[in-house]
């Protein structure tokens, strides 16, 4: 999978992609992300990228002719590839969302900032919105880096256990069970029995149980 990003602040992206699972898999060609600095593809001496808003209103908004610009450019050098806009407006994240992605080979994504892009970008550029939850933050390079991390762990080989995402959360509607590693006993608080008898059998029984107990407590709105 080849992920683009386009945006005001490169930088805020240095750290998380060089670490852990995601620099593990870039570093196996099984996941490639190019970030890009928006003002490259603006116009002018100064390369503009936001003007204030028609119609009057505090803040700024990014301009659309650099964020077609870039599209275009990353579309001709690497081919078609679908435009995801992190927008609090968009469709949210979730885990089904993910997997869908992952199945892409190219994702371009495009990070707002200040009071957001012109909307025409939304209207007329982008083939989804996605939102990472019913909040704001000042811009889109945070959401961006959620969206590569969990569209990662569904990339084939990206996880050692090929398995390991089909038990997490959400995949089944359900929370996940609880975990528990050593020492047995920690300041008094000891594993549950059964994660220790080697009943496979019972320990799957134990573990769907705490999943819908969990889920049950934690979050109700998913059985409904």
């Amino acid at each position: 999978m080849r992920v683009d990003v386009l945006t005001l602040f490169p930088g805020i992206f240095d750290g998380p992609l060089d670490q852990s699972i995601l620099l593990k898999a870039r570093e196996a060609g099984l996941m490639s992300v190019e970030v890009h600095d928006l003002r490259e593809f603006a116009e002018g001496k100064h390369r503009v990228t936001d003007e204030p808003p028609f119609g009057g209103g505090g803040g700024m908004v990014m301009k659309p002719e650099p964020v077609f610009a870039g599209v275009e450019s990353l579309k001709g050098r690497f081919g078609p590839g679908k435009v995801i806009l992190l927008s609090p407006q968009g469709e949210r994240l979730t885990s089904a969302l993910a997997r869908q992605l992952a199945e892409v080979s190219h994702l371009i994504l495009v990070c707002g900032r200040y009071e957001g892009v012109d909307q025409r970008v939304a209207d007329h550029l982008a083939d989804l919105e996605v939102s990472i939850g019913d909040y704001v933050l000042t811009g889109g390079e945070l959401p961006a880096l959620v969206l590569i991390d969990s569209v990662a762990r569904f990339l084939p080989g990206v996880l050692g256990d090929p398995q390991a995402s089909s038990r997490d959360s959400f995949e089944e509607g359900l929370l996940e069970a609880p975990q528990y590693t050593r020492p047995r006993e920690f300041r008094g608080y000891t594993v549950p029995e059964v994660l220790l008898s080697g009943d496979h059998a019972a320990i799957g029984r134990w573990r769907r149980e705490e999943a819908l107990r969990r889920t049950r407590l934690k979050r109700p709105d998913l059985l409904d």
